[in-house]
């Protein structure tokens, strides 16, 4: 297809039928030490790239995808279907990113971080993969967060390398995560430790906040 205006299209980029680019979009920019169209760029179809957005070659990713503005994505990635990208979000390289993922404006995603299927992302939230920055050898030991099925993080949390974060738990606003949130538990704080189980989150008619039948909840 044909760059709008005052965008780049590199070689080697594959659109799906149906997906919408704004202006100001590049895609397929070639990572470091390999030439224009050395690597693809795949996105499925019916997607939106909103204005500003930069995508890597190298990316592999599937239908219904959608971005906010400014986000930046960097090589190597292979994400899911319908995942969500909001503004100002940065995804670094070898990030695996499962189907239906939302990740709200500004997050911050480094190397070797997995996000299994449905998980939600708050704004502002930032995961970190180094323990020792800077240190002679990171590049060695650098291990991303694991954040797993259907499991939420509040705005403005920030998790250590390394975490797991289980199945349907949750992570309050503001935490800072040091060590795993078993699965469907309520943690918060900094450093974060649980104060219930996801079970007994409740509206204030009463009904439950959330309904995991698939965990038992």
């Amino acid at each position: 297809m044909n760059a709008p205006p005052f965008s780049t299209i590199h070689p080697n980029v594959h659109l799906g039928e149906n997906c919408r680019l704004d202006s100001h979009v590049v895609l397929g920019t070639p990572p470091d030490r390999s030439e224009p169209g050395e690597h693809a760029l795949r996105i499925g179809r019916d997607s939106i790239i909103r204005s500003h957005t930069i995508i890597y070659a190298g990316n592999r990713i599937g239908h219904g995808f959608v971005t906010g503005h400014y986000v930046f994505i960097r090589e190597d990635n292979t994400i899911g279907n319908d995942v969500s990208i909001g503004t100002h979000t940065v995804i670094e390289h070898h990030v695996t990113i499962g189907n239906g993922v939302r990740l709200h404006s500004q997050v911050f995603v480094p190397e070797f971080s997995v996000l299994e299927e449905g998980c939600w992302i708050g704004p502002n939230v930032v995961l970190t993969n180094a323990p020792y920055p800077k240190a002679p050898r990171v590049k060695e030991f650098l291990n991303g967060p694991c954040i797993c099925r259907s499991a939420v993080v509040g705005a403005n949390a920030t998790l250590l390398p390394g975490v797991v974060i289980g199945e349907g738990a949750l992570v309050g606003a503001g935490s800072v995560v040091t060590c795993n949130v078993a699965p469907l538990t309520v943690v918060a704080g900094n450093p974060a430790r649980k104060i219930k189980d996801v079970a007994d989150l409740k509206h204030p008619d009463g009904d439950k906040a959330y309904h995991h039948e698939a965990f038992n909840v």
